[in-house]
């Protein structure tokens, strides 16, 4: 993704224009080649942002922003410490921002907004610094300082306690339907017991019979030991 400008002959009256630090800069062939900055915009990119462009860690300002790159930041972009400027505003990113970009100790200028990022923002003496919500404005599942969502608020309530209140409410729902089952089957089984016995002679006669005898063996136990006492 990145262009490269060395090995090209350039004559005085050839110009580079690029958006840096939000600002439109104009480089001609006597600062071109000390140029540090990847200005890749308005270019209809897709995919994600290589992984391998975090190595270029004498970059001062990078510029991806108008684009349609999916996925997440690349954690390591930590790493790329004299980066200045950082703008990846619309685009589709999404997932955390990453909690390296805290040391970027030389960040003066950063635009994440208008992508799906989500979780709470990185904190960190360099991001704290940045106290404009513009920044991250246009991603709603993002929380923390400067933005006014709290990230406390937004995970007890939809993530925690509301889905965790409604669980709960359904299990004792179905616990309740399953305690009524239950009772309702041995009230059935009590009066079906009961009319059998009391239109079955036969039955009736087995059933008392079949109680005398477990009267008379728990007497004779009962006796026994009694007089081994």
């Amino acid at each position: 993704m990145a262009r490269s400008f060395h090995n090209i002959d350039l004559d005085s009256s050839e110009i580079l224009q690029a958006t840096t630090k939000r600002l439109n800069q104009v480089y001609d062939s006597s600062n071109l080649y000390s140029w540090k900055s990847i200005d890749l915009s308005n270019n209809n990119l897709t995919g994600e942002i290589p992984k391998n462009i975090v190595f270029l860690n004498g970059l001062l300002n990078l510029n991806l922003s108008y684009n349609h790159l999916i996925g997440e930041i690349p954690f390591e972009i930590g790493n790329m410490t004299s980066l200045e400027s950082l703008d990846l505003h619309m685009n589709n990113l999404s997932r955390a921002i990453p909690q390296s970009m805290s040391v970027l100790f030389s960040l003066g200028v950063l635009d994440l907004s208008c992508n799906n990022l989500s979780g709470s923002i990185p904190t960190g003496r360099q991001l704290q610094s940045l106290d404009d919500p513009s920044i991250y404005s246009g991603n709603t599942n993002l929380c923390g300082t400067p933005l006014k969502t709290s990230c406390e608020s937004t995970r007890s309530f939809p993530e925690g306690n509301g889905n965790s209140d409604t669980k709960s409410r359904h299990a004792t729902g179905r616990d309740k339907w399953f305690y009524l089952f239950i009772e309702f089957g041995f009230v059935a089984a009590f009066f079906v017991m009961f009319f059998i016995l009391l239109f079955k002679r036969n039955w009736r006669c087995a059933y008392f019979k079949m109680v005398d005898g477990v009267f008379d063996r728990f007497y004779v136990l009962a006796a026994l030991a009694f007089k081994r006492l």
